[in-house]
């Protein structure tokens, strides 16, 4: 059983086990020596950051021991996830790394991998690294230590890759675009790429300063934004999380719109013009019943999976499909990138905007959702107590009330000490009944 790492890398509070320095040392040579399985040829990482103060530390140090195997490290400084993603294929880098902690605040930090094809690892080579990391692994020869460099033009890099996805004559001259960059990884890179598109931008969260990253702003706090959007009388607003890899849209009457209803757009457009590879969307279990019933009205299949974008790209390789996300807003296309990436996503709604001549509420509003209500309740140390026979009768008795008019998720976070309790029914009043008994029998236990 994995102790490192979660649904999505390794992530944890700054300076505390597993996010310390030398632990993220020990990380990089075990990362290092795992891809790096033979002595010859040129071995080399790319590594990009987030905005927070922490990831000057995870930087040095998962240098050191990357270099100590013999790697040579590209630090790519602070840009988009998807954009390692994308560097690591196109620089023929053997591995990707990404210092962030995504949408968690800026105490938080986490490491991302990506392998030579530009997809996050499986569990296989997590569980396989994670063994190298408790065994150790031997450094390379005094003679064989690996470089260390910057490189200057990877925000550049992605940004014509962004704009590549987008049809080669459409602009976006006349839309005023509020982008929220979260005082994240893409603070210089979103604003730059909206501007050069024509867009009139108006950027809020772009004035990081090392632990503002997500504060009050962002995907999960895209209530400023919302405020912007309104008060500057904007067609649209854009909302990225900490490392951009997932969006919220904001509509020009300051409504939030979540990833399913941009999947569900972006899922019918494709179908319609043929591009939808295998006619499906492959979405998690948190999706809404809404958009599996608006789908199935277009004739399009929805495949769910485990929560979790690597999950969701899992499903779409296997499957061969093109589309997936999550509703928290994880978009993936994987003609244009092998991960999330929030700005691309965001700017394909911009284009069906500038296609459509329609405004971002009637296209954000794809469909009616199923009432769902999702509280998380934290908990203590050591493991979450979903087996306590107080939770697990509550669980049982939900489900049971549940059973044909709705349905219970229950799922512990893989970044946080949180379990999740979500639940979808018509009769809101059941709906309200049904998270509330579960989550205060879970208090109870972690209280007690």
């Amino acid at each position: 059983m994995r102790k490192l790492f979660g649904t999505d890398g390794v992530r944890g509070t700054a300076n505390t086990h597993p996010m310390t320095a030398d632990m993220a040392l020990r990380i990089g040579a075990a990362v290092g020596r795992y891809f790096r399985r033979d002595n010859g040829g040129v071995h080399r990482v790319v590594i990009g950051k987030d905005t927070r103060l922490s990831g000057y530390m995870f930087e040095n140090a998962l240098t050191a021991g990357l270099t100590s195997t013999g790697m040579n490290v590209l630090l790519l400084g602070p840009v988009p996830t998807p954009a390692v993603g994308l560097m690591t294929r196109s620089m023929r880098a053997d591995l990707g790394v990404m210092i962030s902690a995504s949408h968690n605040p800026a105490h938080d930090n986490g490491i991302k991998f990506f392998g030579p094809d530009g997809f996050k690892l499986s569990d296989q080579v997590e569980t396989e690294i994670e063994a190298l990391v408790a065994s150790g692994v031997e450094p390379a020869p005094a003679d064989s230590i690996g470089r260390a460099k910057r490189i200057d033009d990877a925000r550049f890099r992605y940004g014509e890759r962004v704009k590549s996805s987008l049809p080669r004559d459409l602009g976006l001259e006349g839309l005023n675009v509020v982008i929220d960059c979260a005082n994240g990884a893409a603070y210089r890179a979103a604003p730059e790429i909206l501007w050069e598109l024509g867009a009139t931008v108006i950027p809020v969260g772009v004035e990081p300063d090392g632990l503002n990253i997500n504060r009050k702003c962002g995907s999960t706090n895209p209530e400023v934004a919302a405020q912007t959007v309104v008060a500057h009388g904007a067609d649209v607003g854009i909302c990225l999380d900490g490392d951009a890899d997932r969006v919220i849209l904001i509509d020009e009457t300051g409504a939030v719109a979540d990833g399913d209803q941009l999947m569900a757009l972006l899922a019918t457009r494709h179908a319609q013009d043929g591009r939808l590879a295998g006619n499906a969307l492959v979405a998690t279990v948190m999706s809404n019943l809404g958009l599996e019933r608006h789908l199935k009205g277009h004739g399009i299949a929805l495949e769910r999976t485990a929560v979790g974008d690597r999950y969701v790209v899992e499903r779409m390789r296997e499957g061969g499909f093109n589309l997936g996300g999550e509703q928290s807003g994880h978009i993936v296309m994987t003609d244009y990138a092998t991960t999330g990436d929030g700005l691309m996503a965001g700017l394909h709604f911009l284009a069906e905007m500038v296609r459509s001549e329609q405004a971002a509420s009637v296209l954000a509003r794809q469909f009616e959702p199923v009432p769902q209500l999702l509280k998380n309740v934290r908990y203590g140390d050591g493991e979450a107590p979903l087996d306590a026979p107080g939770v697990r009768a509550a669980i049982a008795a939900a489900e049971s009330d549940l059973s044909g008019r709705g349905r219970l998720l229950i799922r512990k976070s893989g970044t946080e000490p949180l379990i999740r309790v979500m639940a979808e029914a018509e009769d809101e009043a059941l709906m309200h009944r049904a998270v509330n008994s579960v989550v205060e029998a879970v208090e109870d236990v972690s209280v007690g």
